[in-house]
């Protein structure tokens, strides 16, 4: 039997964040033996998985659809996530290459192309089928807020008051006189019961409202930046720019327009 050259591993379900630990122990044993007989490795989505199972993630670089990253991290302590990235090359000789999310297995398709077969080839393939290299990343397309829903009674109840009245001056300071907590206990309890910092999940449920205003409106960006609780337009901008990847203006240029074609009929 030839040697195995290139081993594609597509996505399959796991729910993001939980463990597949003794579900998978055969394939990921293969997997390891492929790449210890010198095989390329390449991942799509979720696949990332199985490479964390195989123990071929641990203290190397890694992309994985952005909804599952803390199924890496969770369950990998040794990899070193780039979330923002649609390919990421890992290992020795970069023989592990790993796709993000949705359509990014078409950069993953170009790059096998162009590593195996040639340049050119890749060249004409990505003009036949006119596919674009995501070249921006998983960033502006990732959701800001997770959502986290704690069980803790005090932080769920200053969260539903969050999502009401992000917009509102000094959202901080009324969470935590809401909470009855002191501003320090709160923080860290805060932080404890969602994973995120005070301000950090503020910042995440304007910037998500904002991207939801710059998609379906005409609103100048000032006029965004003000509507979801932002008095100053330059600082929303930055802000903006550093969380999604692009500015206010070129996500407006590109989702509005994607939301416009797919909402007709």
């Amino acid at each position: 039997m030839p040697a195995t050259r290139i081993v594609c591993i597509p996505d399959f379900f796991v729910n993001p964040g939980e463990s597949v630990a003794g579900q998978y122990d055969a394939e990921a044993a293969w997997l390891k033996r492929a790449h210890d007989d010198g095989a390329m490795l390449a991942s799509a989505c979720s696949g990332a998985v199985l490479l964390g199972e195989a123990g071929l993630l641990d203290n190397r670089e890694a992309t994985i659809h952005w909804g599952y990253v803390e199924t890496l991290t969770n369950n990998y302590p040794g990899v070193k996530v780039k979330p923002g990235q649609s390919l990421v090359l890992s290992g020795e000789a970069q023989r592990i290459v790993m796709a993000g999310g949705g359509s990014s297995w078409q950069d993953l398709a170009l790059y096998l192309i162009a590593r195996f077969v040639s340049l050119r080839e890749a060249m004409e393939v990505a003009k036949v089928y006119m596919l674009q290299w995501h070249d921006m990343g998983q960033q502006p397309f990732a959701a800001l807020m997770r959502f986290r829903q704690t069980d803790d009674a005090v932080i769920n109840r200053c969260q539903k008051w969050a999502e009401r009245n992000y917009r509102t001056p000094s959202p901080v300071a009324a969470m935590t006189k809401l909470s009855g907590l002191s501003g320090r206990s709160f923080v860290r309890r805060f932080a404890r019961a969602t994973d995120m910092k005070t301000i950090d999940y503020i910042h995440a449920l304007r910037l998500e409202a904002a991207k939801e205003l710059l998609e379906t409106g005409d609103l100048a960006v000032e006029g965004v930046a003000n509507e979801v609780g932002y008095e100053d337009a330059s600082f929303f901008g930055r802000l903006f720019r550093r969380k999604v990847g692009l500015t206010p203006a070129q996500y407006r240029i590109r989702f509005s327009a994607l939301r416009r074609a797919l909402s007709r009929g």
